[in-house]
């Protein structure tokens, strides 16, 4: 089920001074060696260069998501490859 996007001014990005669009991503977090995604993030996006930001509200809900233990437990896991660098 896809939520609707609040519409939010993002305003302009601080690396390139391009007007961000707002958009839905997946998040990813590193925590305690565990990389954890939030879907469906709405954040504003530079179309420019790819730098993405959230409003306070937002990342203090992601904030929120990636403490609740309980929930990352029974989240769906998924696999990535892991390659190294040589």
């Amino acid at each position: 089920m896809k939520t609707k996007l609040s519409r939010y001014d993002y305003g302009e990005c601080e690396v390139c001074d391009t007007p961000l669009v707002e958009k839905r991503i997946n998040q990813d977090f590193w925590i305690g060696g565990q990389l954890i995604v939030v879907e469906n993030v709405p954040a504003g996006v530079c179309p420019q260069c790819g730098a993405k930001v959230v409003n306070a509200t937002v990342g203090r809900h992601l904030a929120e998501l990636v403490r609740d233990k309980k929930r990352i437990a029974e989240a769906i896991q998924i696999s990535v490859p892991a390659l190294a660098y040589h």
